[in-house]
């Protein structure tokens, strides 16, 4: 199915919501998804669990959740990247990550093999 750009930034969210709740047990409060170029931009907001939350008031406990976080998006990267290449048909390259345990919010960016 061809996608427009804003069907496939939609569709791009809601599987990432999907994900996020399917393989983590819990999902964002908000989410958004924005194609720049090569590049696709996934915004959530709300992540961190009350536990987390409370952990992340230290730098010990704020690493902790960044490695925790990292070490399972690495394993769920294959499903992250089947995601975006389902919506986009483009491969992915690369993911760049990140987690700010104080506003709770990740970004993804998935460097694709071509523009869309």
């Amino acid at each position: 199915m061809a996608y427009s750009k804003g069907q496939m930034e939609d569709e791009i969210t809601k599987a990432m919501i999907h994900w996020e709740r399917e393989y983590k047990g819990r999902g964002p409060t908000e989410a958004k998804t924005d194609i720049l170029r090569n590049m696709v931009i996934v915004q959530l907001r709300g992540i961190l669990t009350p536990a987390e939350c409370h952990l992340a008031q230290n730098k010990d406990g704020m690493v902790l959740i960044k490695k925790l976080r990292q070490q399972l998006v690495e394993q769920g990267r294959p499903q992250l990247e089947e995601i975006v290449k389902k919506v986009t048909s483009a491969n992915v390259i690369s993911l760049h990550t990140d987690i700010s345990t104080k506003t709770g919010e990740r970004l993804f960016v998935f460097m694709l093999d071509k523009e869309i």
